[in-house]
């Protein structure tokens, strides 16, 4: 085959892209042969970062054509998608994954335009990793359209150290591990999201007990003494200013403190300035609920008044710095109750998550209109006296509260593939209700999804994270579209639907929302009486 592919732009994305396309090319058609035609790969406009949007205008028969995208990581995004055009699939992580089509679609001529319909689609580092696992993952990620990922705290440790020290698993003994070797794969990971032109999101977790010397890596119990003028900056609750649950991730601080204020706003500042390459940071409050201090001077605002002020406070100081990074602020727990006085003076630097930790996926967060409507007032905040609820649309609420004094960029914070890919034994009926989620974003006013999870979900099938990558893409793609393109590329044809249909009825049969806790005692004693369902479903599998 004759096909020369070459570059305008020297950027690290689009080498990258052109090594792939003569990479895959080369996999159906042998050596590529040099032709006096080729295949331009060219960004259109470099500093839009904000459009992720690719022209295709080849032919391929002629060995000649574009691709055209609105920064680097378009021109990426769309070499893939010529490359989906043609046959090739990427099912999973890893060479593995990659399908290579054996009877190449030749369309003679392949033109289209796509632009992603939400600004923000990203993967949050979670459960136990290591470094491969999420170096592959970003590599799958880019080939599904995803444009952000976001590594906790500042080493990511807690993850990387779960993988290589194997807590939870006593067949396989510890690897020496450690702080120096987190940051060095931290290091490479950082690396590799620059080369791939991908939004790098770090940190959220740690600025209530960093920027005091105390590490904040981890959930667990501290052991070590602190000092009384650190301790006097904790949040004061029942009287006492001490750790809470005797975690200091969960410990708040004494808001209305200027020397509090001042240590947190001055330490995301010197951290932005000491890492440029990171344009998202996340500056989040103590990780827990009913926590905040109740000092007089802290208890006349609500929480999320004090939460804007220090926001406002950063936003000061990095303007004063020349730093342009922009800043995720978090809905969560008792922030969800949105500020009565304060506001962001210059909301453009800021983007809204929200984190509806509390909500259950038996149904998607818009069921029905009813759940766009649903007026009624939210609960009156009574400091440290709240819950959150897991009703998806009384979630809402609370993000329609936000939302009418704060309209910036924002996302869904959310937890699909954290936990509750666990109770479904199929991976099906998750898959569907992730599908409307990423769907209805835009109804609920949210720029896209940042999913929080376990970064190895894609056993016993990758349906949901398909969906995922695909509908953050283009939310006005099917479930059926996606589910059977999924199932042919993954299984071949002749097994496709069979696989299909054992995993929906896999689904079915352990019913995720009897697993999730929710129901009756009644649903579960037919639910049980049900389950010798499987073994016929077994049977016309296998």
């Amino acid at each position: 085959m004759k096909f020369s592919v070459s570059a305008e732009s020297t950027h690290d994305a689009v080498a990258f892209a052109v090594e792939e396309l003569r990479r895959c090319l080369a996999l159906y058609a042998g050596a590529l042969e040099p032709a006096a035609e080729t295949v331009h790969l060219v960004v259109v406009a470099p500093t839009n970062q904000e459009v992720d949007e690719y022209t295709i205008d080849v032919d391929l028969a002629a060995s000649r054509g574009s691709i055209t995208g609105s920064n680097p990581r378009a021109v990426l995004f769309g070499v893939y998608r010529l490359l989906t055009e043609i046959g090739f699939r990427w099912v999973r992580p890893g060479i593995l994954g990659e399908v290579v089509p054996q009877a190449p679609a030749m369309r003679p001529h392949i033109r289209l335009t796509s632009r992603a319909s939400y600004r923000h689609r990203g993967i949050c580092i979670e459960g136990a990793a290591s470094r491969e696992n999420v170096l592959e993952l970003i590599h799958w990620m880019v080939k599904l359209g995803f444009n952000g990922y976001y590594i906790q705290f500042r080493d990511g440790y807690t993850f990387f150290a779960r993988w290589y020290l194997h807590r939870d698993n006593k067949e396989i003994p510890p690897e020496p591990f450690s702080v120096e070797r987190a940051v060095e794969i931290t290091r490479d990971v950082r690396s590799e999201l620059r080369k791939l032109d991908l939004d790098l999101h770090m940190v959220g977790h740690g600025w209530t007990c960093e920027p005091y010397g105390i590490p904040g890596n981890d959930w667990y119990e501290h052991k070590e003494p602190i000092a009384p003028e650190i301790k006097r900056h904790f949040a004061m609750i029942n009287g006492k200013r001490e750790l809470f649950d005797n975690i200091i991730l969960r410990t708040n601080l004494c808001y209305s403190s200027p020397e509090v204020r001042e240590t947190l706003t001055a330490a995301v500042r010197d951290w932005a300035v000491a890492n440029p390459d990171v344009n998202i940071i996340h500056f989040w409050l103590a990780d827990s609920s009913k926590n905040f201090c109740e000092c007089t001077n802290c208890a006349v605002k609500r929480p999320a008044d004090w939460y804007v002020d220090l926001l406002n406070e950063i936003d000061r100081k990095l303007t004063a710095a020349g730093v342009n990074t922009r800043i995720v602020f978090g809905l969560g727990h008792d922030l969800l109750w949105p500020p009565e006085r304060s506001r962001l003076e210059h909301p453009e630097r800021f983007i809204l998550m929200f984190a509806p930790i509390t909500r259950t996926f038996t149904t998607p967060f818009v069921p029905d209109d009813s759940a766009l409507t649903d007026n009624a007032p939210l609960l009156p905040y009574v400091l440290n006296k709240v819950d959150a609820p897991s009703n998806p649309a009384k979630n809402l609420s609370f993000l329609r509260a936000w939302q009418r004094i704060f309209s910036g960029s924002s996302f869904d914070y959310d937890y699909h593939f954290m936990w509750d890919h666990h109770k479904d034994a199929g991976f099906y009926t998750m898959a569907q209700i992730l599908h409307r989620d990423c769907q209805d974003l835009s109804k609920i006013g949210l720029d896209g999804l940042m999913s929080c999870q376990n970064q190895r979900t894609f056993y016993p099938n990758a349906l949901g994270m398909t969906v995922m990558g695909r509908t953050l893409w283009n939310r006005e793609l099917g479930f059926e579209e996606i589910a059977s393109d999924f199932f042919r590329s993954a299984y071949g044809e002749a097994d496709a639907e069979a696989a299909r249909d054992y995993f929906h009825t896999v689904s079915q049969i352990f019913h995720p929302e009897l697993l999730r806790g929710e129901g009756t005692e009644a649903d579960r004693r037919a639910a049980a009486a049900g389950l010798p369902a499987y073994e016929e479903a077994v049977k016309r599998v296998f």
